[in-house]
């Protein structure tokens, strides 16, 4: 079952993620969380950043350093024009 600790309810129903769990969730002060009831549980999730995305989520695509280098310089173009 992994980790597994007993939290109190504190006042106004807050509840304090245990610090292992929040580590190994990748939870940090300022992160959002998506909570809904499964059955009759509470499942509290993390969601996921553009920035943990990039580093941890599963890679859907493959692109060349060049083919970025492309696309770049494409993009700049537009804002900037031809120099």
């Amino acid at each position: 079952m992994g980790l597994t600790f007993v939290v109190k309810v504190g006042k106004k129903r807050v509840i304090t993620i245990p610090k292992a769990i929040a580590d190994e969730l990748g939870i940090y002060e300022g992160c959002r969380v998506k909570m809904f009831i499964e059955g009759n549980k509470l499942v509290i999730e993390p969601i996921r950043d553009a920035i943990w995305l990039s580093i941890h989520g599963e890679k859907l695509a493959k692109i060349t350093l060049r083919e970025l280098e492309s696309t770049s310089i494409e993009e700049q173009e537009k804002y900037v024009g031809k120099q």
